[in-house]
């Protein structure tokens, strides 16, 4: 016998926490400095599109397209 489970829904207005929560999106604008696990101190000198879904950012050495979700990047 196979059993097909479907994921379960998560209902926004529902008391229990879900067990699979997405973290809150990072924001960067220009002109911010950042922390990379890879490439160091940073600024950011270029968003890409309304919600920011990549930031161009000036390692010094380097300057790197980051994409979202910026797993590795934080704000200073």
């Amino acid at each position: 016998m196979t059993n097909f489970a479907a994921p379960r829904r998560v209902i926004p207005t529902s008391p229990f926490k879900s067990r699979t929560q997405t973290p809150p999106r990072k924001h960067f604008a220009v002109g911010d400095r950042v922390t990379h696990d890879r490439f160091g101190l940073g600024r950011v000198i270029d968003v890409e599109g309304e919600g920011a879904i990549a930031a161009l950012v000036d390692f010094g050495t380097s300057q790197e397209r980051l994409t979202q979700p910026y797993p590795a990047m934080y704000k200073l």
